[in-house]
């Protein structure tokens, strides 16, 4: 069967529903008075919110046919399951019972709005954040769909009336050419997802075939001064714009970083594109929360010591976050406790992650986190903190 809408679907039910972006459409399909179910293997805040909202979740370390309920019309999953259990997987797609993933359903969402997509190997987050931060101000009322927690609302997802869709898509397995958007921010394009993408040429070919799907009276905003930018806005056909030349003169945001201010200056270009105020789109980014896990603010230790979180996981994360720590905390010690996230990752990146660590006094390593990865004896936390070692003798 071809999905091609929501409105013949009454039971949804999702694999993977704990994850940010499958919970998410399944906040909004509630919204939609849609009965929801789903399973995942771990229970989170978000399940437990999904639950509050009427969603029934089953927990349990092995995904099963026999826990999709039997009047389920629809299934949407999370792609992490084709790696995690392809027997499941394999066995689901033989059930009469249609299923779509995640991009997939996106792609049904995002088919009669005004798409507002945020993309980029980093950044994408807090700059999805800070669009739907000035949209809402602006009196938009736009959806949301973001992969974190948004502050000021407390949720990943934003149940908007009106026709404006702002959504962080990602360039993993080219889940973003699923979507055609009316507006695309392209923040930034580097080395990431090397267990997927076969080099930097590779990822650049995927995000000029998704600048591709821009309308000719669309808008792509981006960095006309990165050079791993330029030749995928260069085909482009849609009105090109160059975040660099935003005024942010009067911007004084509640967390430090170039990185921030670029984010800052992609959003404002946003606003200027719909006929927002520039100067009330500026207040509304000083009055911006940010997002979970995005130099968030977590205490202080017993003794005095601050402590922030940040999903930082590429080396170019790592420096902007480093650097703008060291910027906002310019006479303190600078201690950088990291998880490399990904064998995968770890190893191939891993001159680049060894040279992440300029402005930290000391550098704490925990051992890799696999996600959805088996273990790889060929790289480990020690192979990288020798490589660290050798660049910042004194770190260590």
């Amino acid at each position: 069967m071809i999905v091609d809408n929501f409105n013949k679907f009454k039971n949804i039910h999702f694999i993977g529903i704990g994850g940010i972006g499958v919970s998410a459409i399944a906040r909004l399909l509630l919204a939609e008075g849609k009965a929801v179910s789903g399973s995942d293997v771990a229970d989170s805040k978000l399940i437990d919110e999904l639950r509050r909202i009427g969603a029934k979740v089953r927990i349990s370390n092995k995904q099963k046919i026999g826990d999709i309920p039997k009047n389920t019309d629809l299934i949407i999953y999370s792609t992490a399951i084709e790696v995690a259990d392809p027997k499941f997987f394999k066995a689901m797609k033989r059930l009469a019972t249609p299923s779509i993933s995640y991009a997939e359903a996106l792609s049904l969402i995002s088919a009669d709005k005004f798409t507002i997509a945020i993309s980029g190997t980093h950044g994408k987050t807090t700059t999805t954040g800070m669009v739907a931060k000035i949209l809402m101000d602006a009196g938009f009322d736009p959806t949301v769909i973001i992969g974190s927690i948004l502050k000021e609302v407390n949720s990943n997802f934003v149940a908007g009336k009106s026709k404006y869709l702002v959504v962080e898509v990602d360039e993993y397995q080219r889940k973003f050419l699923t979507i055609f958007p009316k507006i695309l921010i392209v923040n930034n394009i580097d080395e990431d997802h090397l267990d997927y993408f076969k080099n930097l040429a590779d990822i650049q070919g995927a995000f000029t075939k998704f600048a591709a799907r821009v309308p000719k009276d669309g808008v792509i905003i981006t960095d006309f001064e990165h050079p791993n930018v330029v030749p995928v806005i260069r085909a482009a056909r849609a009105i090109t714009i160059d975040y660099n030349s935003i005024s942010i003169d009067n911007l004084r945001l509640k967390f430090p970083g170039e990185h921030n201010r670029q984010n800052a200056r992609a959003a404002l270009a946003v606003a200027g594109v719909l006929g927002i105020d520039l100067q009330k789109a500026i207040l509304s980014l000083n009055n911006f929360s940010g997002t979970w896990r995005r130099f968030e603010h977590k205490g202080k230790t017993k003794k005095g010591a601050l402590v922030y979180d940040d999903y930082a996981h590429n080396p170019q994360k790592i420096q902007a976050a480093l650097a703008g720590t060291r910027e906002f905390f310019p006479k303190k010690r600078l201690i950088a406790v990291f998880q490399p996230h990904l064998y995968s990752r770890t190893r191939t990146l891993l001159k680049p992650l060894s040279n992440s660590f300029a402005d930290a006094d000391m550098v704490v390593l925990a051992q890799i986190f696999p996600a959805r990865e088996a273990p790889d004896p060929k790289i480990s936390s020690e192979i990288l903190l020798k490589e660290i070692c050798k660049n910042y003798k004194d770190k260590t």
